[in-house]
């Protein structure tokens, strides 16, 4: 099906053209976090990201399925819908008005992709450019809403575990800080709503991260970003695979893993079955075949608690005497893998795991859960960078628009000539949806943190940090996945990105 553009919003905008006070030539809307007091506490930051996506998005819409398409077609389609939805004879006009011109008459403007930013700071304006379209800024509010914010919420979220990552890994292995960039390793998107709201929100996982097993990003990113080779990954297992061999020849799928992959990093998911018996006899079994092996051999586990699994649990009984079992569990993934394959004591004083052997966790992964097997693989003496996170859709899909409070309002309108600064500021609410007044200016202060002044004149909105990115149709700014990287490093006093 091919969606029709006019058809893509709100019911409730289709009749918004015959409201506005008679007269309207301009309005001027914004988008805007209004609030953050749903994210996690690590998570209160908003990276900016998923403008020049969202405008692509609406972009290539438009030209495919409207301009490109016969007038009478495309304008009679949606005068069919909407005269059956409204139960009128609906006037398209204002459509075939659009369809003549040829191309969205806008001006959009942003500030660049990877700025940081809080709460409450628009980053995104857009306002039509010709008088006959004042009604086109909020007609696409519905799409730019729903494009914008995952992508904006998946990146904030990305930032906020490079955040905890790049602490951990400064305090306990600071000589091997660029293993973060793939630390933290995208798994979601199995469990996301839609493929579209895993490729955009994959694209705002890869701002922070290098991998990712959400391998439409990859194309993304070149489409919509002109960013090649920015998502890695590597062969990996699936239970699929190792239940085959059956629960009696589990070692064996290790084996013939090993041998189709002798080179390299190879993932296998260890609990299918047994994963303490993978981890003190599967291992030391196999250990030869590992250490020969040129790469390392990472092992999986995806069930349990993530931090108990990986860095153990205190056990004890009457006896203070523990079953096989018993002690494994209690050392935790991480433990036993350093009691058969070793390491090195790094420059910290903290063990690092043999090169030929690591370990992935990829099954509920949370920023708390983040933050505490740092903490205790730390209180246990061993590196952060011993394990990979894989982090799903438990952790980037738990959003909504409402996350982050995303909004798109108008604030100016200029109606027979005469400039309005416009606002809403509901007496029945908090505060949050209380709006900005007029043309926006947003500037650094003297502690450079990005601060918004309002109801300004369109001169001094015009020098504020604000860039114009899309005129009438044509990108006039674009950017890459890399300069967002470096964008995001650069404001961040813990150089929390490494970008390859």
């Amino acid at each position: 099906m091919k969606n029709n553009p006019l058809l893509m919003t709100d019911g409730y905008k289709t009749s918004h053209h015959r409201m506005y006070p008679e007269g309207t030539t301009e309005v001027y809307s914004n988008f805007t976090p209004r609030s953050v007091k749903y994210m996690p506490e690590q998570a209160k930051k908003v990276v900016v990201f998923g403008v020049q996506y969202t405008i692509k998005k609406i972009e290539e819409l438009y030209s495919e399925n409207f301009f490109s398409r016969p007038k009478s077609e495309v304008v009679g389609e949606a005068e069919k819908f909407l005269s059956s939805y409204l139960g009128s004879d609906y006037d398209v006009s204002h459509f075939e008005s659009l369809h003549d011109l040829g191309y969205l008459p806008i001006k959009v403007k942003s500030l660049p992709e990877g700025t940081i930013i809080d709460e409450k700071v628009p980053f995104f304006t857009v306002k039509n450019t010709h008088k006959d379209f004042y009604w086109l800024p909020n007609f696409l509010e519905t799409m730019i809403s729903s494009l914008l914010w995952k992508p904006l919420h998946s990146a904030s979220l990305a930032y906020a575990y490079k955040q905890i990552l790049v602490t951990h890994a400064k305090k306990t292995d600071a000589d091997n800080l660029g293993f973060v960039d793939f630390q933290g390793h995208d798994f979601s998107f199995r469990g996301m709503q839609h493929p579209e709201s895993a490729i955009s929100s994959g694209l705002g996982f890869l701002t922070s991260f290098c991998g990712t097993d959400t391998i439409p990003c990859l194309q993304a990113a070149e489409y919509y970003y002109d960013s090649k080779d920015v998502g890695f990954s590597v062969p990996a297992s699936e239970h699929a695979v190792m239940t085959a061999y059956g629960k009696e020849d589990e070692i064996n799928a290790f084996r013939r893993l090993m041998k189709q992959y002798p080179t390299g990093i190879l993932s296998v998911v260890s609990d299918s079955f047994d994963l303490w018996k993978v981890c003190t006899e599967f291992v030391i079994e196999l250990k030869d075949e590992i250490m020969s092996r040129d790469g390392k051999l990472v092992i999986r586990p995806d069930s349990g608690d993530p931090v108990d699994i990986l860095c153990g649990i205190n056990l004890s009984d009457a006896d203070d005497t523990l079953t096989s079992v018993e002690e494994a569990v209690s050392k935790g993934v991480i433990e036993l893998l350093w009691d058969v394959f070793g390491g090195t004591i790094n420059s910290q004083g903290y063990r690092v795991l043999d090169s030929h052997i690591g370990a992935i966790y990829g099954d509920s992964i949370t920023l708390e859960r983040a933050e505490d097997i740092c903490v205790r693989l730390e209180a246990k003496g061993f590196a952060s960078t011993n394990v990979v996170l894989g982090i799903g859709s438990y952790s980037m899909g738990y959003a909504t628009r409402d996350s982050q409070g995303g909004a798109v309002k108008a604030t100016h309108v200029t109606v027979n000539g005469e400039s309005r600064d416009i606002f809403k500021d509901p007496i029945t609410d908090d505060g949050v949806k209380k709006s900005a007044r007029g043309y926006l200016h947003l500037y650094k202060d003297g502690n450079g943190k990005i601060t918004l002044k309002d109801r300004c004149t369109l001169e001094q909105e015009s020098s504020g940090l604000l860039e114009t990115v899309y005129v009438d149709g044509n990108f006039v700014k674009t950017t890459k996945i890399n300069d967002i990287r470096d964008l995001i490093n650069s404001q961040n006093s813990e150089k929390a990105i490494l970008t390859v």
